[in-house]
């Protein structure tokens, strides 16, 4: 065998396994933006459920308000509907869309509830309803945390895709940029969770 026949198999074996190491790369950077998906599933689910209590221990005070706290319920049942949809396809752009379209609306319809209990210092008081805010709100934050962590591996993710040459692998294997997961708190709603606290 000559030299340069030597020479061409060795770049045909250093291309071959840099193929392979870009292609695990990404299947892996894929692999930990799905986990890091759990976690913010994880997080929301425990949100939903601590909202009916919170409901419940509103309702005592604020029978006349039931208009609000059943869109509150309601809002949390579209937010849950879309959560399960996003967790069974957490890399898919229109489950998370409708997901953070589900949260939001879910953020506003908390964001009327809290503002209405501040007109009732007796609710205010209850130590159930004071339990139960401080627990939405530090499940709030645990979301944000988890969000936060998501958007970072995606971001990892969509640079190693972008990159040349890798960008040939991930153009290859059909790996799309995913979209990051937007802030679904306005600065109001926060407002209004920490006035509550």
């Amino acid at each position: 065998m000559s030299v340069s026949l030597w020479v061409a198999l060795a770049l045909g074996l250093l291309v071959f396994f840099w193929a392979v190491g870009a292609y695990n790369r990404l299947v892996r950077l894929k692999n930990a933006i799905a986990n890091a998906f759990g976690q913010i599933d994880v997080q929301l689910k425990r949100r939903y459920d601590l909202i009916p209590n919170l409901v419940e221990v509103a309702r005592r005070y604020l029978a006349h308000e039931a208009q609000t706290l059943e869109a509150v319920i309601a809002a949390r049942n579209q937010a849950r509907t879309a959560e399960q949809t996003a967790a069974g396809s957490p890399l898919n752009a229109g489950a998370l869309g409708a997901l953070a379209g589900a949260e939001q609306m879910l953020g506003g319809a908390l964001g009327k509830l809290f503002a209405v209990v501040e007109d009732y210092p007796d609710l205010k008081a209850d130590q159930n309803m004071r339990e139960l805010s401080e627990e939405l709100t530090s499940t709030e934050n645990r979301v944000g945390f988890a969000r936060q962590a998501y958007n970072d591996h995606v971001l990892e993710f969509n640079d190693a895709a972008a990159q040349f040459p890798t960008l040939i692998i991930a153009r290859l294997f059909g790996f799309q940029p995913l979209t990051m997961l937007a802030s679904t708190t306005t600065e109001a709603e926060r407002e209004t969770l920490r006035i509550q606290m």
